[in-house]
């Protein structure tokens, strides 16, 4: 007979969204269980962000040697012992590991079951030997590499996300299938750990993304040597003696390894939705604004629901969960206020509507500052980059990309502007310390008021007033 737990709320995974539910929940006085099959973590700490920005960041320090030069710093090449690296990229996620593990969820008063998770009913699931029974539950799986019908594909050893970081082997040719954000971030930093590669995308790279400033970073991988072939089908991939072939129709590519990144599945295979009155599909479960599924004491969050997935849009689903279920406020969800990175270097960052995206709303204004006009970015020699804001012809901001370096981190006053429905003009009234880079927010601002500032009308008005000196 087994044994039944009682809760306030049952978590079904412990990614970066199901974590901070947890967390959340336990910590304001609730009854939480929290099951989990896999590592406590989820995809973000042990196969996803962390250690793929660990390597970024080894493969960039490698670089800053390379290309010291013009520092009047004269250094060798660098030598990659890549097993080190390795241990490097592990020792990270050993150093963050604690934060997500069950031992501080125990110690916050969450019981934690480390098992696979069916439902059995409108309100029950089963886990292992148990049973939990709760008046809520929140559905935070996450996803999964998802894997192309390609004729060959299923008999070649190839990584993903899930492996790439457990290899201890340099590839001497790497094969990158996919140039969505993933593909694209470890194209370039195999290239720049020693690897030769080649980047296979069937449509165009970061094809979501505005396509003037996608050119900045194609550019960059084109010069640091990675070859992109765009447009192209893979239709077949064989093994052969030494690594794997590719045929892209027209072409067959030879690699020592093969990199598969071609996109993302909700896991919900094995969670028995149907007994539970939820609806799903391929692309994941179906929830409302309130992030409730149709059957409303269960909501899902985060890549489980397929959309936008990012680590931080899973928390702040979280957040809109917690509000609804335990505050009993009806917070509804606001994916389109979350922005998107892509980690290359020169990084690229994106928040509300594209141009394109604008331009089918109606009348918009582009206004765009180049980073090779701001000093901090000349003293560093690191100047490519370009910030595009998008308003409606009353300023009132729409969206903005930025392609350069730290986009990610310069892109957040923006993604606050856009949440509170602010105008460009709120850019122009602070002061941004000198030589920063977060000075380009300032000067893309100023230069959306300089045809108005400099006109002939505001001249003869200039003109007029100095009369009353």
């Amino acid at each position: 007979m087994s044994e039944t737990l009682n809760a306030d709320l049952c978590i079904i995974g412990a990614g970066s969204g199901g974590l901070s539910v947890a967390a959340g929940a336990a910590q304001l006085g609730r009854k939480v269980v929290l099951i989990e099959k896999g590592e406590m973590g989820g995809d973000c700490l042990n196969t996803g962000c962390v250690p793929s920005k660990a390597l970024i960041a080894a493969a960039a320090r490698a670089e800053a040697i390379r290309t010291a030069a013009p520092f009047g710093v004269n250094a060798a090449a660098p030598e990659i012992d890549f097993n080190a690296v390795m241990d490097h990229v592990h020792d990270v996620i050993a150093e963050i590991a604690p934060i997500d593990s069950q031992e501080r969820f125990e110690g916050l008063g969450v019981a934690v079951l480390r098992e696979h998770a069916s439902f059995a009913g409108p309100r029950q699931v089963t886990a292992g030997g148990r049973t939990v029974s709760a008046k809520h539950f929140v559905i935070a799986t996450g996803s999964s590499p998802a894997i192309p019908a390609i004729e060959g594909l299923s008999a070649v050893p190839f990584f993903t996300n899930e492996t790439l970081f457990e290899n201890r082997t340099l590839p001497g040719h790497l094969i990158v299938l996919g140039g969505g954000p993933g593909g694209v971030e470890m194209a370039q930093t195999f290239r720049r750990l020693g690897s030769r590669v080649t980047l296979i995308e069937r449509d165009t790279i970061l094809n979501r993304d505005d396509p003037e400033l996608v050119d900045i970073i194609r550019n960059r991988l084109l010069d640091e040597g990675v070859a992109v072939l765009e447009n192209r089908e893979t239709v077949k991939v064989e093994k052969i003696d030494g690594g794997v072939s590719v045929s892209t129709g027209g072409e067959t590519l030879t690699g020592s390894h093969l990199f598969v990144a071609t996109g993302r599945k909700p896991n919900l295979d094995g969670l028995n939705l149907e007994a539970a009155g939820v609806a799903f599909t391929d692309q994941g479960v179906k929830v409302d604004r309130r992030l409730r599924t149709t059957n409303k004491r269960i909501y899902a969050i985060g890549d489980s629901i397929g959309g936008r997935q990012f680590t931080h849009v899973a928390g702040y689903h979280a957040s809109i969960a917690i509000r609804n279920i335990l505050f009993k406020m009806p917070a509804a969800n606001r994916d389109d206020l979350a922005p998107g990175v892509v980690y290359a270097d020169p990084e690229l960052a994106h928040v509300g509507l594209t141009e394109a995206q604008a331009r089918e709303q109606g009348d918009v204004r582009i206004t765009r500052w180049p980073f090779r006009e701001n000093d901090r970015a000349r003293a560093e020699r690191n100047a490519e980059g370009l910030i595009k804001v998008v308003t409606n012809n009353r300023g009132r901001i729409l969206g903005v990309s930025i392609a350069g370096h730290g986009a990610g981190d310069l892109i957040q006053p923006w993604s606050q502007a856009l949440a509170e429905g602010r105008k460009i003009k709120s850019f122009t009234g602070y002061i941004a310390p000198y030589p920063t880079r977060g000075e380009i927010a300032k000067r893309v601002a100023g230069e959306w008021f300089a045809p108005v500032l400099f006109s002939k009308r505001t001249k003869m008005l200039i003109s007029f007033l100095s009369t009353f000196d």
